[in-house]
């Protein structure tokens, strides 16, 4: 092993699949960025300025934007840069901060529903109760948890890639993430990948785990209520549940397309799986509790039409 030169740059070679079109890709991507900051901006601006806003499940929702502009961030610019770039080269410590950076932001993201599930089931199957186990106190500390513990829990795992030294150069991707990284080590990285396979049982499995338990007792409390009750409950839940299907799904994407072949899908569809979890969910999730939460409507809609009438 002496004699391998170890590699600090690498080829992101997705991009010489979408040459013939990269000027039409750099303007559809930097519609998207400028518009998920533009809508994640609206929504947390609104839930900072409306005191009335300032209760547990909105603060949860500002944290869900908050998170996104982090997701997108952590990716577009980087895919930006490289498609007005001829050589799609990345640095190895570039490399390495975008994929911490997107495996946090996928930890902290199924986090914040978790914690966004429990609320809606303390809210409506404990409802007297609710203060208590939703103080604002309580709410802010589970906003800094829900940062702190998947930051710190992806940063043990990611120690043991940073102990690699690599030597291939060429990543079928558009961006770096630690699985393709990975396998471009220079040593046997099994126990490393049996590891990291453990450890998506354990996050976001547990998460997962704690939402649909959250909707089993709001379903189980729901068969016994009014019709306006159970209304009332499907309004609330509706949003967060979308949210939840739309990122999962998203991750179900990138987890198949990096581990598995799929050479009878199209290399263009396969790059759009693998970015669809760090783009859509940052566009949609404003859209889904701006628009279908009540409280949070009105107030965009007062602000947009008080702007317009100055």
């Amino acid at each position: 092993m002496e004699n391998v030169s170890a590699v600090t740059s690498f080829i992101l070679t997705a991009y010489t699949e979408l040459e013939d079109q990269k000027y039409l890709y750099f303007a559809c991507l930097l519609f998207l960025y400028i518009f998920t900051l533009l809508v994640n901006s609206v929504l947390i601006g609104v839930i900072y300025i409306e005191k009335g806003l300032h209760e547990p499940m909105y603060l949860f929702i500002c944290n869900l934007s908050v998170n996104g502009v982090y997701g997108s961030t952590s990716l577009l610019p980087s895919m930006l840069s490289h498609f007005m770039s001829r050589y799609y080269e990345i640095s190895l410590t570039h490399c390495l901060l975008q994929i911490y950076c997107l495996h946090s932001y996928g930890t902290v993201e199924f986090t914040i529903l978790a914690v966004m599930g429990y609320d809606r089931y303390v809210a409506i199957c404990r409802p007297l109760h609710y203060h208590q186990l939703m103080s604002p106190r309580k709410a802010y500390a589970a906003i800094v948890l829900s940062w702190i513990i998947p930051c710190l829990y992806f940063a043990l795992y990611f120690i043991l890639t940073l102990q690699y030294s690599f030597c291939g150069r060429f990543i079928e991707k558009v961006y770096c993430m630690n699985f393709p990284l990975i396998k471009l080590s220079c040593f046997d990285t099994t126990l490393h990948n049996y590891v990291g396979l453990a450890l998506i049982f354990v996050s976001p499995f547990s998460q997962i785990l704690m939402i649909l338990f959250s909707y089993a007792q709001i379903l189980r409390i729901c068969l016994f209520v009014s019709k306006e009750s159970q209304i009332k409950a499907i309004q609330t839940c509706t949003p967060h549940l979308m949210a939840v299907i739309n990122y999962a799904v998203g991750c179900l994407f990138e987890l198949i397309q990096s581990r598995f072949n799929m050479s009878n899908v199209s290399y263009k569809a396969r790059i759009f799986m693998s970015i669809y979890f760090a783009i859509f969910s940052a566009i949609l999730n404003p859209f889904l509790y701006g628009m279908g939460i009540h409280a949070i409507r009105v107030q965009i809609l007062k602000l947009f039409s008080s702007s317009k009438s100055k």
